[in-house]
């Protein structure tokens, strides 16, 4: 009877010995006493069975699965909350009369809707002297390019840190206490502008977030501002 051990090089490799078993997935049915020998390391340093590591496995899969399904849901409530605010925020505007009235609406409503917004501004590039008495935010090109000409460069919304004199230029005495800022440029008719808002969180607002809300705002704005500006703006 030959007691020598097999030579290393006659034994199946790791990969060998997978791909049988991925294609024979019944073998263990058949062989359940060589399934019952088999032990698998534990993190605890004990050695456990084949099935109870499976069991540890599914386990581990389903919570994973659990997590995963409940950061879903959340995603999914967290959007249905932003839809509902969103329209509210859109039929607020629609129903606005006179143009201040629509960027206050507009600003109040991002303040006390949307967590993300500490600030909000809305300015229009203009002559202030033909305003009369309306309280619609209204600055000349010049003053906005001295201010803010490298913000509105390249005609796409922005978001991050802020120099002090742009924070001062769109939200006036908040300046101090903003972390970050976002902006989109707007053109109603036949005018330019920019709606603004900002956090106290220098992190919330980075480079690298989309502006894809702020558009979706702007092109509301772009629509709905020139019918309450026939007065002051028209040419």
């Amino acid at each position: 009877m030959d007691t020598a051990k097999p030579n290393q090089n006659d034994l199946p490799s790791e990969d060998e010995v997978a791909r049988f078993l991925r294609n024979y997935p019944g073998f263990f049915l058949k062989n359940e006493d060589i399934l019952a020998d088999l032990k698998l390391a534990h993190n605890s340093g004990k050695a456990v069975s084949l099935l109870e590591r499976q069991v540890e496995v599914l386990r581990e899969r389903n919570m994973d699965m659990r997590s995963r399904l409940s950061n879903l849901l959340d995603n999914a409530q967290h959007n249905d909350v932003i839809f509902e605010r969103s329209k509210a925020l859109i039929l607020s505007m629609l129903e606005a009369r006179r143009p201040e009235e629509l960027s206050n609406t507009l600003c109040r409503r991002l303040v006390s809707d949307f967590d993300m917004v500490d600030y909000a501004s809305l300015t229009l590039f203009g002559d202030p002297s033909r305003m009369g008495n309306s309280q619609l935010r209204v600055v000349s090109p010049d003053m906005a390019q001295q201010h803010i000409g490298n913000l509105l460069r390249g005609g796409k919304g922005i978001c991050g840190v802020l120099r002090g004199e742009e924070l001062s230029f769109l939200f006036g005495k908040h300046a101090d206490h903003i972390g970050s800022a976002a902006l989109i440029p707007i053109k109603p008719g036949n005018i330019d502008g920019v709606l603004a808002i900002a956090s106290k969180d220098p992190q919330h607002f980075k480079s690298s977030m989309g502006t894809l809300f702020l558009d979706y705002i702007a092109e509301v704005i772009n629509r709905v501002l020139p019918r309450l500006m026939r007065g002051p703006f028209s040419s």
